[in-house]
């Protein structure tokens, strides 16, 4: 298949031989909704540029604390992953980026990089949510247990408790 002379074309088939669902808001741009377990969903862009395919998705807004431990977190990851990195927007929201030859355009390497987009969103989230938002966590925390409402998605970061809210009894 010569990825070169229809990129858009390589990009659909790919995914249909995947059983992926997508979005085309216009030619060539495709949008992806990855499902994980930390991160719910990581939506994910492959964009077929002239000369190469340009994978994208937000990982989480900027941090509210600890900005230097939280970006330095994600910067000794970037250093070991394959075809993105973690990258920063102007106000320094976080996404995973990447570009890749046209040629790379195929079935087994779409699923390599999205895949790839997946594991790094999904195994990373909740130690950066831990590092870049710990106050808001805790404050969520207190905020529900006072109120009587579930912690169930909180429970990954139930270390961020104080001791007098703590897992005990986490309420589902």
């Amino acid at each position: 298949m010569s990825t070169a002379a229809d990129p858009a074309t390589a990009i659909e088939s790919a995914l249909a031989s995947l059983g992926l669902e997508y979005e085309a808001p216009r030619p060539g741009a495709y949008l992806i909704r990855l499902e994980g377990q930390h991160k719910l969903a990581t939506m994910t862009w492959l964009i077929a540029g002239a000369h190469s395919l340009h994978v994208e998705a937000f990982f989480c807004r900027q941090p509210d604390e600890d900005h230097a431990r939280f970006y330095r977190f994600l910067l000794e990851r970037s250093g070991r992953m394959y075809g993105v990195h973690f990258a920063l927007d102007p106000v320094g929201d976080v996404y995973l980026v990447g570009r890749l030859p046209l040629g790379c355009i195929t079935p087994d390497e779409i699923d390599r990089i999205l895949g790839c987009v997946l594991s790094y969103s999904d195994d990373n989230f909740d130690a950066a949510l831990m590092i870049g938002f710990a106050s808001a966590i805790r404050k969520e925390w207190a905020w529900r247990l006072k109120r009587g409402e579930s912690i169930a998605n909180l429970r990954a970061f139930a270390r961020l408790a104080d001791d007098s809210t703590g897992p005990p009894g986490l309420r589902t």
